[in-house]
């Protein structure tokens, strides 16, 4: 059986303004035909590329991020890039069995996207670790980790969108659709924020199934 390839590890972004200039360059890359020459890979580098001297004041410190995925799959190449332009410090594996990897992190079925994360201190999916599931913003993961709400009577496991909805981050082009970021563990979920056409972000988990 082959072994895994080694984590891509990647350095924190510089700072909000880095990231918007970034992203700028990515959308206009993919707007005007350049996808096929700006990979996604690429589009990481870009992220987490800063010009020199850029400012770095009253930026988050960067938090580690541990990235699973599918070797071929390049919008979750795109949230990798996304999260490290926010400050978080991505190690990508590629992996051939996610849905192992699922399990063993406690993501229910019903929440399944085309990868998953976890942030936080130790790598095995402790209790000090959150699970990020799908294409979830980096603003919402942050806002977690410092409320770390309560769903079903006990603290929230972790995040996810379920799916892969246009104009979520790494899924974004010229359609939007509204779709929700979901607070799990215990067996419950709860609506943590809403974003996209006609809804206003959360602002704290709403009871769910």
């Amino acid at each position: 059986m082959p072994h895994p390839a080694p984590p891509t590890v990647l350095p924190a972004a510089p700072g909000p303004a880095v990231s918007r200039r970034a992203w700028i360059a990515c959308a206009l890359a993919v707007g005007t035909g350049a996808w096929a020459v700006l990979r996604p890979r690429n589009l990481v580098a870009m992220a987490v590329a800063g010009a020199p001297g850029a400012p770095n004041d009253g930026a988050p410190a960067p938090l580690a991020l541990t990235v699973y995925k599918d070797p071929q799959c390049g919008c979750c190449e795109q949230w990798v890039a996304h999260m490290a332009a926010a400050g978080f410090r991505p190690a990508v594996h590629d992996v051939g069995d996610l849905a192992a990897v699922k399990a063993r992190l406690g993501v229910p079925e019903a929440l399944h996207s085309c990868h998953t994360a976890t942030v936080g201190t130790g790598a095995g999916g402790g209790a000090g670790v959150a699970v990020v599931e799908g294409h979830v913003p980096a603003a919402d993961v942050r806002r977690f980790l410092a409320a770390r709400p309560r769903v079903g009577g006990a603290p929230a496991r972790g995040l996810a969108v379920p799916g892969m909805p246009a104009g979520s981050p790494g899924m974004e082009g010229p359609r939007a659709e509204p779709y929700a970021v979901l607070a799990f563990g215990g067996g419950a979920t709860a609506q943590f924020a809403s974003h996209g056409p006609a809804t206003n972000a959360g602002r704290g988990p709403r009871p769910g199934a």
